[in-house]
């Protein structure tokens, strides 16, 4: 009899709790967690602004690209110069000439080398900068969605695909800031 007692006792409580616990559950279409996850890739090539970013570096790419080879081509005839002039100049002064153009190519091979460095730098750059911009977004989002923390998705083993608000950060991002044109993340 204690034990039927007790079970009633406790399937009475729990029914008058279950409307008070469901009046203060959250917004019910939106999961509150702790954690919510995001794939920082994803933001990067699908936001406007991650768009633009990578397609600046594409047209740096194809401009020092082009640059290389127009240089190429330049010092390429300049040597068959040189060369077909050989037989013609005096000996002293083919090594004089000779001498200056390989300086010459030294100092622009450097300053190539240089240009190429800075702009895989820049290109490697690009996403950590981005994600400095998005940042306030992310914010937002964790907050509203009542979460302490965001992780990328390349560090969770496992996890809910309620909790991953990828697809809301974009629309949140291409709103807040378009293709980022007004931002310092690529300056």
């Amino acid at each position: 009899m204690r034990v039927m007692r007790a079970a009633y006792l406790a399937v009475s409580f729990a029914m008058l709790a279950a409307p008070s616990l469901a009046q203060q559950a959250p917004n019910l279409g939106v999961p509150v967690s702790n954690v919510v996850v995001i794939d920082t890739d994803e933001l990067y090539r699908s936001t406007l602004f991650g768009k633009r970013l990578a397609a600046d570096l594409d047209n740096r790419a194809r401009a020092l690209q082009a640059e290389n080879e127009q240089i190429t081509a330049d010092l390429t005839a300049e040597e068959k110069s040189l060369t077909e002039r050989r037989g013609a100049m005096d000996p002293a002064a083919f090594r004089a000439e000779a001498a200056e153009f390989d300086t010459r190519v030294q100092g622009i091979r450097r300053a190539r080398d240089a240009a190429i460095a800075a702009f895989e730098a820049d290109r490697d750059n690009a996403p950590r900068l981005f994600l400095e911009q998005v940042r306030t977004t992310l914010g937002t989002l964790m907050i509203e969605r009542g979460a302490v923390a965001i992780l990328d998705q390349r560090i969770v083993f496992l996890s809910l695909s309620s909790i991953d608000i990828t697809k809301e950060a974009i629309t949140r991002i291409n709103a807040d800031l378009g293709d980022g044109t007004d931002t310092a993340a690529d300056q």
